[in-house]
């Protein structure tokens, strides 16, 4: 499931375009795929071979390394696909994903910054890419997206940490939650959220987004309202899956402007 948002923020990105290259566009989504897909097989090798962490894997040793390898080789040839019908442009903004997913564990995982920042780093390179893949430049409604989607997915991320709190702290895993305690946590991450929020009313005043992109915001404010008297648990699956709707109603602002 975890695979799927970025994925889904390199098409965001390409529609947000206003055109779309089905080539470029599957280039983008398949090396954002391999990216992710290294996280995933590096984390989990990571946590069972290396720290203890995990009772079993269902993969070998030997299967995480090939596994590895494979999906650095497809992100490798998406990259050359991208050099070849867009340009080195691409490449230096899609890079980074990789190495994201790579050194997520054990290197960005031990401390509080990185832990929180990665994943949704790593969705807002993917929009900025998809975006470029498109255009071979990058617009400031693109940039604002990146950053709104930064900022109110570090503050999930925070949530979502939060559950693991009694283990992470067994094992002295730095996340925001651990490291502030879990009341400074929560304001922290609601903080985000709300930042992020006004951030898109900036933008819409700013002319940057339309003016219904404040639909977005209140929608999205009611689900954040709801989830901040949840649990950590049930917060975060109201905190997801809104963000998918949020995303939905500023694509739709963006691209139908209804209130212009």
């Amino acid at each position: 499931m975890f695979m799927l948002p970025p994925v889904a923020a390199s098409w965001f990105g390409s529609m947000l375009a206003g055109h779309f290259s089905l080539v470029t566009g599957l280039l983008h989504m398949t090396a954002i795929f391999a990216a992710v897909y290294t996280a995933h097989v590096k984390d989990g090798y990571v946590d069972f071979y290396f720290r203890g962490e995990d009772d079993d894997h269902p993969i070998t040793e030997r299967g995480c390394k090939l596994l590895l390898a494979a999906a650095g080789a497809l992100f490798a040839a998406c990259l050359a696909g991208l050099w070849l019908t867009v340009g080195i442009g691409a490449v230096l903004i899609t890079l980074p994903t990789w190495f994201i997913g790579y050194l997520h564990a054990p290197q960005l995982d031990t401390n509080p910054v990185t832990t929180t920042t990665g994943y949704p780093l790593g969705i807002a390179l993917s929009i900025l890419g998809g975006y470029y893949v498109q255009t071979g430049t990058l617009s400031p409604v693109a940039l604002a997206f990146a950053f709104v989607f930064l900022v109110l997915l570090s503050g999930v991320k925070v949530i979502d940490d939060a559950q693991d709190y009694e283990y992470d702290r067994s094992i002295s895993k730095r996340t925001v939650a651990v490291v502030l305690g879990r009341n400074r946590a929560r304001t922290a991450a609601y903080g985000l959220i709300l930042f992020a929020l006004l951030c898109v009313l900036g933008f819409s005043v700013a002319r940057v987004f339309p003016p219904s992109s404040a639909l977005a915001v209140l929608a999205f404010g009611v689900v954040a309202g709801i989830a901040y008297r949840s649990g950590p648990e049930l917060a975060t699956m109201l905190l997801i899956r809104g963000s998918y709707v949020f995303l939905a109603l500023l694509l739709t602002a963006v691209w139908f402007r209804p209130l212009s």
